[in-house]
């Protein structure tokens, strides 16, 4: 399956606490942290909801 390569490039100060609370669901800590996550349904749909907050790089051949 396709890997999705994402960087959280602005801050959660200000925003709602379910967006706070998704970006950790992705794994992150720290601004400008880089994740690489499986590409399912699921992941797409917390991109989406805090998409504002991020950059998606995609990777059609997954990482070795």
């Amino acid at each position: 399956m396709a890997k999705i390569r994402i960087k959280w490039i602005k801050s959660d100060i200000g925003y709602a606490g379910d967006q706070r609370r998704t970006l950790r669901a992705l794994g992150f800590h720290r601004l400008n942290e880089v994740v690489e996550k499986e590409d399912t349904p699921v992941i797409r749909g917390m991109i989406n909801k805090v998409s504002h907050m991020l950059e998606v790089e995609e990777n059609k051949h997954g990482s070795k």
